[in-house]
């Protein structure tokens, strides 16, 4: 049952990924696809600028409407409707990154190890998302306010997933653009690779510390409508599942928690 139940969300992860990039005319052509569905987002983290992508990426267009000097009323509206549908449920079901760092992380290496001294540190470093989060929001705002216009702070500085699937892809198939390449892509490429090394030793490192997508999910993680049931009445505090949670949660459902479902093969007592 429980191998069937991580089947089933590998399934997800992989399809999703695909439907947010199916615009297959685009993958090999060094160009961006120009999808009416743009005007809209997809639940993950997944660039505007891949190749393939038919729809916008929730952080990106966000940034995008502070950047010009827009109060963003349909990004937020949409981050609320699926914050309070499965909150952070999206990171382990529908984000094309987070299933690329989980597949890095089954390749065979030593693992870090969770102890009491590393998940304090894992916690506290947790928050840096929230920190990125602020600036994602409040740069852009104050470039504007200063200049007129702003750049995406978190899309062009940091986020790998553009790097790794955009980035990287376009420059290997459009010459002019790969001629035009400088510090910046440099800096981009740099960051990705470390990251992609990371998650080979970590689970889900950008995930857990540095993704603001992630931190807005998170917010609705107690209330969201679908996702993880603790049954009380069979619960018998145990911390099985907490103890073996690759992504340190204290308890099922806190900010940390992205309802993958794995607890439930280490309850002994049928409880989640």
């Amino acid at each position: 049952m429980v191998e069937t139940g991580s089947l089933k969300r590998r399934l997800i992860q992989v399809l999703s990924m695909f439907i947010y990039n199916c615009d297959a005319r685009h993958w090999f052509s060094g160009h961006i696809s120009k999808s009416i569905g743009k005007h809209v987002c997809v639940p993950g983290l997944n660039c505007y600028s891949c190749p393939g992508a038919i729809a916008a990426c929730p952080l990106g267009a966000l940034q995008n409407s502070i950047s010009n000097g827009r109060f963003p009323f349909f990004v937020t509206g949409f981050l609320l409707l699926t914050g309070t549908l499965i909150g952070r449920m999206v990171c382990s079901f529908l984000c094309p990154f987070g299933l690329v760092q989980e597949l890095l992380y089954k390749i065979p290496a030593p693992k870090m190890k969770k102890t009491v001294r590393t998940l304090r540190i894992t916690r506290k470093a947790s928050l840096l998302k929230y920190v990125i989060l602020v600036f994602c929001i409040f740069l852009p705002l104050l470039f504007f306010l200063k200049d007129g216009i702003a750049s995406p702070f978190f899309c062009k500085y940091i986020c790998p997933e553009g790097t790794v699937f955009a980035g990287w892809i376009l420059a290997l198939f459009n010459e002019d653009l790969r001629s035009a390449l400088g510090v910046l892509f440099s800096w981009k490429t740099a960051l990705a690779v470390c990251f992609i090394i990371w998650s080979v030793f970590m689970f889900r490192p950008f995930c857990r510390f540095f993704c603001p997508l992630g931190a807005i999910y998170s917010f609705f993680n107690k209330t969201a409508v679908f996702g993880i049931h603790v049954d009380v009445s069979k619960c018998t505090h145990c911390n099985a599942c907490v103890e073996t949670c690759k992504m340190d949660v204290l308890k099922i459902n806190d900010r940390e928690c992205i309802r993958c479902g794995e607890c439930r093969s280490h309850c002994k007592f049928n409880a989640i």
